[in-house]
């Protein structure tokens, strides 16, 4: 809103005129924002602008509005209808009514005496000092332009012994060309990995469920639950499957694994674990607009379900994990309604799930093959399983905190389409 004066025949504007009352920028909008965005609406971080200052915020105020009244910003998919989550970042409805009538109300800044101290994020590592640091052998240069295919790199751990860790960071060089990392522990093969980027996984080579977690946009650093622990196998190898994304300048990355040791000895923490469940036996139909791919796995010991993340590519549309527990209850865990590819995200419950022996996790994704898709590629295409994105995956990762002392396997995978 801006007040117009005429002078001498003149039409000028003068400054915005603010609504009485509106919210401002320093006093109601600015904790909103340090709370939820700035840690990847700030310099050198991910997102493509800043929110930290009134001057980084104002020219953005309608499209700030626009994407948290959609429910766009901060990214979250699950359905908030269908359980809790510890790492729930979606906004309040009264901060999403706060930003709302602060951009209605012409965007004020208010009073810099009001505004909140700006959150210090760390320039080295989030989780304090790492006991390891993991590195890339060569680095990898991102163009300045372009597709950059996902690639998958080899760090080898050289460990002696098995360790537990407490806590972990993945962290680029620069986090601008990285859109998400994905890592899996596998067995070392007793030579020196190929340090050499590969556009496929290694068949050939075991994986180690659960992995070391991952990057994702909105997401920094992972540390467990008190008592909890992560094993790294002696000779395991960590595979990052990297996202690269270019910025208009050429970029040379050497993504870091960091990880703190836990501090009690093995035999009294709870491991924390996992898995994936796929199904690579599928194909659907050109034009398709819901096709369905089912995954399950069946538990052969007790264990709790504490993390889940849902991987499929640009045909992705939906995805429902669901535990059907020995008696023949179902229960949905996670619902996560419009599936996104640019915002891959892993959900944390907020109360790990006791699942007893016999259980099954069930894991159901629907794709949307059809024209009105706008991210589709093709589709007249028949669509089958493959790296690329315009071929399609279904995986269900999961995490899982083991008791103490728990020795038991999973049983076989299952699949089911």
């Amino acid at each position: 809103m801006k007040t117009v004066l005429v002078v001498a025949g003149c039409v000028l504007l003068a400054a915005p005129a603010f609504a009485a009352g509106a919210p401002t920028f320093s006093k109601d909008v600015a904790p909103i924002l340090y709370k939820n965005c700035v840690e990847c609406h700030r310099p050198t971080a991910m997102a493509p602008m800043s929110l930290v200052t009134y001057e980084d915020a104002r020219p953005w105020a309608r499209a700030i509005r626009q994407k948290v009244v959609a429910r766009q910003m901060p990214p979250w998919g699950a359905d908030p209808a269908i359980g809790r989550f510890a790492n729930d970042v979606s906004l309040k409805q009264a901060d999403v009514d706060t930003i709302a009538a602060w951009v209605d109300g012409g965007a004020p800044e208010g009073n810099r005496a009001e505004l909140p101290k700006v959150p210090q994020f760390a320039e080295g590592w989030s989780i304090g000092t790492p006991d390891y640091v993991f590195t890339m052998q060569k680095p990898f240069s991102v163009p300045a332009d372009g597709t950059v295919p996902y690639v998958y790199i080899t760090v080898p751990t050289n460990l002696k012994q098995d360790v537990w860790i407490r806590a972990v960071e993945l962290k680029p060089t620069d986090r601008r060309v990285v859109h998400h990392i994905i890592s899996t522990l596998v067995e070392g093969n007793g030579t020196t990995p190929d340090p050499d980027p590969k556009l496929t996984r290694d068949p050939a080579r075991k994986e180690i469920g659960g992995g070391l977690g991952g990057l994702v946009p909105g997401r920094l650093y992972g540390e467990f639950e008190e008592g909890v622990a992560r094993k790294i196998p002696a000779g395991a190898d960590i595979v990052l499957q990297m996202h690269y994304t270019t910025i208009g300048q050429p970029v040379t990355d050497r993504t870091e694994i960091g990880v703190v040791l836990a501090k009690e000895p093995p035999a009294k923490l709870r491991l924390e674990a996992g898995g994936a469940i796929p199904n690579m036996q599928f194909a659907i139909p050109p034009g398709d607009p819901n096709y369905e791919v089912v995954g399950q796995q069946k538990f052969d010991r007790d264990t709790y379900l504490n993390s889940l993340y849902p991987h499929m590519h640009v045909r992705g549309k939906d995805a429902t994990y669901t535990i059907i527990y020995p008696d023949g209850r179902e229960e949905v865990v996670l619902r996560v309604p419009k599936y996104d590819f640019n915002w891959q995200l892993s959900y944390k419950l907020a109360e790990p799930k006791f699942m007893p022996k016999g259980s099954t996790l069930k894991v159901t994704m629907h794709y949307d093959n059809s024209a009105a898709n706008r991210y589709n590629p093709d589709p007249t295409a028949t669509v089958r399983w493959g790296e690329q994105t315009w071929e399609e995956m279904m995986l269900g990762y999961y995490g899982t905190i083991e008791l103490p002392g728990s020795t038991a396997t999973r049983t076989k995978q299952r699949q089911q389409q």
